[in-house]
């Protein structure tokens, strides 16, 4: 493990876990999804929603989003997002793309989290006729952009609006453990209980090598789901690999302990900010406060971040950076 990067969890190592779960994939089996891993997703979602679901995999979270919302929105229709949603600022057009002309309709709001009566009023200033576009769906994060967890009544009050508006609720997971493992609850307190229809829940983030779950709730998936992900280019032909990735995650609750591995390594490095932070600290990203030199000088000890807009970075701590690897940093904050 390395102490030095805190650019993205992207970048994280595979778990062994998944790595032998992979190797025991490595059988003939049924082509595409049919096999029987593949197969198994909808029941051991299922099991973990407690309720039931529709899966299909996925190599990567922009597919995930993209399929996801072209199954809820025709192409004339809209999508409303935070203003520096993922699906607005981070893939490039991709949801525009996969729905044949959708459009992003974004938002202001705080931590990377739309308000419900901005919502109402922006609705409410739509006019119902064919010269404006009308919105069919509402995206959210969780974890946000800012790494911030929706409260499930947080949620509820998006997702009102959306059922008294005849929308479409998605949430963007791709932080999705982190915030469930910060919050402490039933996945399904934030997901459909909440009144979230579907869930691009992220794996690749938190331990897997390339491997997304879309998850359906209350029968919003059903026909053309799959077209969607064949026309994309994303029903590979020995998909029991990224079958394999999830059932691990899944399995004995892999994917909640890792978040919590990376939330406590994002909480140590909070802790040595003292009042630089943006935001709290709810998942595995921290923003931070920095000059152009403070940043410069944790570069030239080995530190590697993003710059977030002037005078800002961003630090994420991933699955594999445990105590011993956040510490060094943790120590150079402080010396700031």
């Amino acid at each position: 493990m390395t102490a030095t990067r805190f650019f993205s969890d992207n970048a994280a190592t595979v778990h062994p876990l998944v790595m032998e779960a992979m190797a025991r994939a490595n059988i003939v089996d049924t082509a595409y999804d049919g096999d029987a891993l593949s197969q198994s997703l909808d029941t051991a979602f299922s099991a973990l929603f407690e309720t039931a679901c529709e899966v299909v995999w996925i190599p990567t979270g922009t597919a995930a989003n993209s399929i996801i919302l072209a199954h809820f929105v025709r192409p004339w229709q809209g999508i409303l997002c935070y203003e520096e949603a993922h699906i607005e600022v981070d893939e490039c057009g991709a949801p525009t793309f996969y729905s044949g002309g959708a459009k992003l309709m974004p938002l202001p709001g705080q931590g990377a989290k739309i308000d419900a009566e901005a919502l109402k009023a922006r609705i409410a200033g739509i006019r119902k006729d064919v010269h404006q576009v009308q919105p069919a769906a509402i995206s959210i994060t969780n974890a946000t952009e800012y790494g911030l967890a929706w409260r499930p009544e947080e949620i509820g009050a998006i997702s009102e609006v959306a059922r008294s508006s005849g929308l479409k609720l998605h949430m963007d997971g791709a932080r999705f453990a982190n915030a469930v493992a910060f919050l402490g609850c039933s996945p399904a307190d934030v997901t459909w209980r909440a009144g979230v229809d579907a869930l691009s829940f992220g794996f690749t983030k938190n331990g897997a090598m390339m491997a997304e779950a879309i998850v359906f709730f209350g029968g919003s998936g059903g026909a053309g789901v799959r077209e969607l992900k064949k026309r994309g280019g994303h029903l590979l032909s020995k998909g029991r690999f990224v079958a394999a990735q999830i059932r691990a995650m899944l399995a004995d609750d892999l994917w909640l302990d890792n978040a919590r591995a990376a939330n406590a390594g994002a909480a140590a490095l909070a802790a040595a900010c003292r009042g630089r932070l943006m935001y709290p600290v709810e998942a595995n990203e921290l923003f931070v406060r920095l000059s152009a030199a403070e940043a410069a000088q944790l570069r030239s000890a080995g530190f590697d971040f993003y710059d977030w807009g002037d005078g800002a970075a961003r630090l994420v701590v991933s699955w594999d950076q445990d105590a011993q690897a956040v510490a060094p940093l943790a120590a150079a904050l402080l010396a700031l």
